[in-house]
């Protein structure tokens, strides 16, 4: 098992199709994913877990899985996306409901940074939150992201706040 990043009370590692059943508590979960355009159906997780761990294997970025250190269970997910290419890449965080308001999106979110910072080719990270996230965009702005735009998303069919960090002068 490889890890990627380490914080004080979190691993992230490679997404594994071990980590199939966690990844229902959040990605399957209709009121996690109620602010990202719904649940992922249960049926295409597999390739969304296969995909990541493609996409790490090529770029060396992606969406990671979360573990919590004391359980040693898959919390959450966060990482980048990185369909626009590798200079800007897009943050991402979703958490099982059970782990919510305990700082883990936070400490995630700084490890994430970290791994974009030390990219060689990461220059910028933006993120989206919906309006009515007002705990996503705490966490948006208590690490450092700017404001820059209102943007409509076809996923779920929203106008929300585009944030953006430098993650290294270009």
């Amino acid at each position: 098992m490889e890890f990627v990043a380490e914080t004080d009370r979190l691993l992230l590692k490679v997404f594994e199709k071990s980590d199939l059943e966690a990844s229902e508590r959040f990605w399957g979960n209709p009121e996690v994913m109620n602010h990202s355009g719904g649940a992922t159906p249960l049926y295409v997780l597999p390739q969304v877990l296969e995909a990541y761990q493609k996409r790490y294997i090529e770029k060396r970025i992606s969406v990671f899985a979360v573990i919590e250190k004391t359980s040693g269970q898959v919390i959450g997910a966060a990482g980048f996306n990185t369909e626009d290419g590798l200079e800007k890449v897009e943050l991402l965080y979703h958490f099982a409901k059970a782990s919510w308001g305990k700082g883990y999106a936070t400490e995630a979110v700084h490890a994430c940074l970290e791994l974009a910072v030390n990219h060689p080719l990461v220059e910028t990270v933006c993120a989206s939150a919906a309006p009515g996230n007002k705990a996503s965009i705490r966490i948006l702005e208590k690490a450092g992201f700017r404001f820059t735009e209102m943007k409509f998303f076809e996923d779920t069919q929203q106008l929300e706040p585009v944030y953006e960090i430098t993650a290294k002068m270009g």
